[in-house]
């Protein structure tokens, strides 16, 4: 009894049957001119008209995600597109679909009306009245029963506004609901979301985790070599790392705040000579070589290759120490060239694992180039090529 019950309740099915007799309003407008077939022959057409016009879809839309689905009109979660036509396919579900709101809007409003009329009837009867709708109705041997038939219209009356609300919200989805086109939209849409997700967390990776590296090794080596200068020194580097990192953070977290991320404020290679002179003060050797005019690489080149370098950087530190390490950073005609080389650690870490080695690995192939990582002659080789066009 309750689940019979739980429909009423609920504002949506209220505000459906709204939705259908509201459909009945423009077209009853035209029986004020002249109540004929061909009045009504003239707003349907009008109507199917109005369909063809790409705004309607959305003005539809918005109307029946309030009203049908019970979502906010602007709810990413509502199954009823909220957007103009684009093809002929959506104009022409767009006119199907008010004209079938139209003949629904019809039939419940006609129905909420006479039902409740016909009950008023019964009961009209059963207390000796002759209304005009006794004519059709059935004999019986008193007139007291006319009161218990009154109790059916009354009845029908909210199965009427339930089914005809679920009906036409189940048809809603099926005309305004999105079509090929906006499924792609919506799936180019949410890949852009999952890529700049994962750009984010690389960010932060590769970022944050080369500050708190190199702090971590200053802070050893200071505390192990016990020279107030050497110490000083090792304060230095991490306040200047530090301070690098927090304004890496503030990039990203930009991201999270606004839409896009002004990307001429992040790092690029033409920045590279801190990263190096970072790994010089961990106690990195760093036989650094770098060639061709690193200013006119592409932006999104040279702010992928700036990350690889970092990573790579933070890797030697991290799984190395402060061993020697050769950088070199070409730029040819038509690609970049990253290699970075250490002496192996011991134990040999296993190539391919690891997720700044999957990062650097991933970004090169977003750009079209590729990346190896993993032993060669006795060295840790990180090699990296990206095409600049």
């Amino acid at each position: 009894m309750v689940r019979v019950l739980r429909p009423f309740g609920r504002a949506v099915t209220y505000t459906r049957w709204l939705h259908l007799v509201m459909a009945v309003v423009w077209p009853s407008l035209w029986l004020f001119v002249e109540e004929s077939w061909w009045t009504q022959a003239a707003a349907a057409a009008l109507l199917a008209l109005a369909g063809l016009v790409p705004a309607m879809r959305l003005v539809e839309g918005l109307q029946a995600r309030l009203l049908l689905t019970g979502h906010r009109y602007d709810s990413p979660h509502a199954r009823i597109v909220a957007a103009p036509s684009v093809t002929w396919a959506d104009r022409g579900r767009t006119v199907l679909w008010l004209q079938a709101r139209l003949v629904a809007g019809c039939v419940v409003a006609m129905l909420s009306v006479r039902l409740p009329l016909l009950s008023a009837d019964l009961v009209t009867i059963a207390l000796g009245g002759d209304p005009d709708v006794g004519a059709w109705l059935p004999s019986v041997s008193h007139r007291g029963w006319y009161a218990l038939l009154a109790l059916l219209p009354l009845a029908l009356l909210p199965v009427v506004v339930v089914w005809s609300g679920r009906l036409i919200t189940a048809l809603a989805v099926r005309l305004l609901g999105p079509s090929p086109a906006d499924r792609l939209a919506a799936m180019e849409e949410r890949t852009e979301q999952l890529l700049e997700r994962t750009r984010i967390a690389r960010e932060l990776h590769d970022s944050i985790g080369h500050a708190l590296t190199v702090a971590v090794v200053q802070a050893g080596a200071a505390r192990a070599a016990g020279d107030p200068a050497f110490t000083d020194r090792a304060l230095g580097a991490i306040e200047e790392t530090g301070r690098a990192a927090l304004e890496d953070l503030e990039r990203v977290l930009a991201v999270l705040r606004a839409s896009r991320e002004p990307t001429g404020g992040r790092p690029t290679l033409a920045d590279a000579g801190r990263l190096l002179q970072s790994a010089r003060v961990s106690g990195a050797k760093v036989d650094a070589e770098i060639t061709g005019p690193v200013e006119s690489v592409p932006g999104p080149v040279s702010r992928e290759g700036y990350r690889i370098l970092q990573e790579s950087l933070t890797n030697v530190l991290r799984h190395a120490g402060a061993v020697p390490v050769r950088v070199r950073v070409h730029v040819l005609a038509d690609r970049l060239v990253l290699a970075i080389a250490n002496p192996l650690p011991a134990p040999v870490p296993v190539s391919g694992r690891g997720s700044g080695l999957r990062g650097i690995r991933e970004r090169a192939a977003l750009l079209g180039g590729r990346a190896r990582t993993g032993p060669d002659e006795g060295d840790w080789q990180v090699h990296v090529e990206l095409p600049l066009s």
